[in-house]
């Protein structure tokens, strides 16, 4: 069975194969140029998939056609590379071509996951008895479409991510806003200090007041919440084991892809009809 429903995996995979380099099919620095073949990029990336999916350990998502230092090895490449940064931001430039990115609301909040292994992202989490922890900062658009990811110790507050979380949306989107942009944030972000940032970025602030209760100035933040729980479903993602932290960035968008193309198939199946529209809801 495979851990992504095919309507998902292939136009994923589309987009990745085209970013990668060329690969001979011998390492052009053997001196013969006879040993063992190099293993398919698709196989790798399907092995990623399977450790995104799962959060297994390479060692147990390894097969007989693909070894663990095979994956450890080309994960590294791909992730120095930054294809999954490239991959999500083609996906977002596909929604926003087909259905429309919602860029007038941009909630944005923070989410402390596990990561017992430490590494370059990982810090004492407060939420856990200071055990080892990841804090991923996620601002999205209107309907929850996931913009931009950063990532941080778990003893990071949220206020100061909040300055590279909008950058990091600015840079897989492009420069060009819509004229009035409201940022949703939590009463975590309460402060002088995120008012004078917005400010500064002409963005227009709608932050939930400290010592309100949270459902009566709910207002739009919500939706990051719920795409927090949607990347949550990756088990990679959950309990991070990853140390450094391109790798640990490139699990973050490749997950951030897969949410992507997945609102984007749900939203079009309902505008666009065709002799090859789905007849369900459920991605197969």
């Amino acid at each position: 069975m495979p851990a992504i429903p095919s309507s998902l995996l292939e136009p994923v995979w589309v987009e990745f194969a085209a970013l990668l380099p060329e690969r001979d099919e011998f390492h052009p620095d053997h001196p013969l140029r006879c040993h063992r073949r190099c293993i398919p990029d698709r196989v790798v990336f399907e092995h990623l998939v399977a450790a995104l999916v799962h959060g297994s350990g390479y060692e147990r998502i390894a097969t007989v056609g693909c070894s663990d230092s095979t994956i450890r090895r080309r994960l590294k490449d791909w992730a120095r590379a930054g294809i999954a940064e490239q991959v999500h931001a083609v996906a977002l430039a596909a929604y926003d071509r087909i259905i429309g990115l919602q860029l007038a609301d941009i909630p944005t909040d923070g989410c402390i996951t596990k990561a017992p292994c430490g590494g370059d992202k990982a810090g004492p989490s407060p939420v856990d008895r200071r055990k080892g922890g990841l804090k991923r900062s996620v601002a999205t658009e209107g309907a929850g479409v996931p913009l931009g990811v950063v990532s941080a110790g778990a003893n990071r507050h949220d206020s100061p991510l909040l300055g590279p979380t909008l950058q990091a949306a600015t840079d897989q989107v492009g420069p060009y806003w819509p004229i009035d942009v409201t940022v949703h944030l939590d009463a975590g972000y309460d402060s002088r200090v995120t008012r004078t940032l917005l400010d500064g970025l002409g963005l227009h602030a709608a932050i939930a007041r400290k010592g309100v209760p949270a459902p009566v100035q709910v207002g739009k933040r919500w939706v990051a919440e719920r795409t927090h729980a949607w990347m949550n479903g990756y088990g990679k993602l959950r309990r991070c084991t990853d140390r450094d932290s391109k790798i640990v960035d490139f699990f973050l968008y490749l997950a951030a892809a897969f949410v992507t193309v997945r609102a984007l198939i749900r939203e079009a199946r309902t505008r666009y009809r065709g002799q090859t529209r789905p007849t369900t809801r459920r991605l197969k």
